[in-house]
């Protein structure tokens, strides 16, 4: 058995990967006795991990968001990985380069020497496009506020400063009132995708030249996208609504992780935020192989959303890289 404080981080590490756990499961895999993982969910509880615990025929403990924020615990991947989004967090366009920054100060601090050596020898710059200009900054702040009327279907109200035109106390636009439908990415910029109440039209806003103002209006019944494909919808409006999409194969997923983690690494597709820890991805590329295996690069759990040409790829894929894992293959050659 695993002394005290080894057992209390390993139980901790199991409770983060996943939601629930029956106690029977979390007993097995840490090598103990259901009494003992009890009396190491009490020990954490103590130290001040929300854990709570469930009933039922495999009733078990899962970590709750709690009112303060408890030490995080991290293994050497995930270290290196948020080491890795902090360091990018600058080309998202969300305005939260200086804070990731700190953050990524704060966690090195708590990191073993082993780790800060991995992350010191990760070098990565974010490089913008288009000439290399910088770009005007969303803020957070903002970002949070249409984030939340798009989940909450309620009207919102703004002030949209016009491109080159900032407003001023003597020709000062008028408040926007928008139905918002969705917060996208396109080409390291965030976009409010709207219905424009008094245009009585769809319309596409700049999240850094928006200005919410408060309260947010009645709750409103969605409405369809022209064509009923958002990242199809923002393309046409940049590249015009002839302009072809460029690429033979195009898909759309679902990945279980944050939006602004994800459009960190992508350039020509559309990010569009699906719940606090999920994203909608539209991508294309010149086979659908080559788009299932891009998709498949950020290592994290993918729902197909479409077409049934990118299922088949990753379908494909499973049995390929299956049959690449698998031991009885006999070496070339022989």
């Amino acid at each position: 058995m695993p002394k005290t404080s080894a057992r209390l981080l390993a139980l901790l590490s199991l409770l983060q990967a996943r939601r629930d756990w029956p106690g029977g499961l979390l007993a097995e895999r840490l090598g103990v006795s259901p009494r003992t993982v009890r009396r190491d969910v009490d020990r954490l509880r103590e130290l001040g991990y929300p854990i709570a615990a469930f009933k039922g025929p495999d009733g078990g403990y899962r970590l709750d968001a709690g009112a303060r924020l408890p030490p995080l615990l991290f293994d050497d991947d995930q270290a290196v990985a948020l080491a890795v989004a902090l360091r990018t967090a600058a080309a998202t366009g969300a305005g939260i380069g200086e804070a990731a920054t700190r953050a990524l100060t704060t966690v090195r601090q708590v990191m073993p020497a082993r780790l800060r050596h991995r992350v010191d020898a990760l070098q990565v710059t974010a490089v913008e496009r288009r000439g290399g200009r910088p770009r005007p900054q969303a803020d957070p702040r903002v970002l949070v506020t249409l984030s939340a009327a798009v989940r909450a279907r309620e009207v919102l109200r703004f002030d949209h400063s016009p491109a080159a035109r900032p407003a001023t106390a003597d020709a000062a636009p008028p408040v926007r009132r928008v139905e918002p439908h969705h917060l996208v990415t396109w080409g390291g910029r965030w976009y409010l995708v709207a219905w424009d109440l008094d245009r009585e039209d769809w319309r596409t806003f700049r999240a850094d030249r928006i200005s919410p103002r408060t309260p947010t209006g009645p709750r409103f019944t969605p409405r369809d996208v022209p064509g009923g494909d958002v990242a199809a919808f923002v393309a046409a409006r940049f590249q015009g609504p002839e302009a072809p999409d460029g690429w033979p194969c195009r898909g759309e997923v679902i990945l279980d992780a944050p939006a602004s983690e994800v459009a960190t690494h992508v350039r020509d597709g559309i990010v569009e935020e699906y719940g606090p820890d999920r994203c909608r991805v539209v991508l294309g590329a010149w086979s659908w192989p080559v788009l299932a295996a891009e998709f498949g690069r950020f290592d994290v759990d993918i729902e197909v959303v479409g077409p049934d040409g990118l299922r088949d790829a990753f379908a494909r894929l499973a049995r390929r890289y299956a049959d690449a894992a698998g031991t009885g293959a006999e070496p070339a050659g022989t």
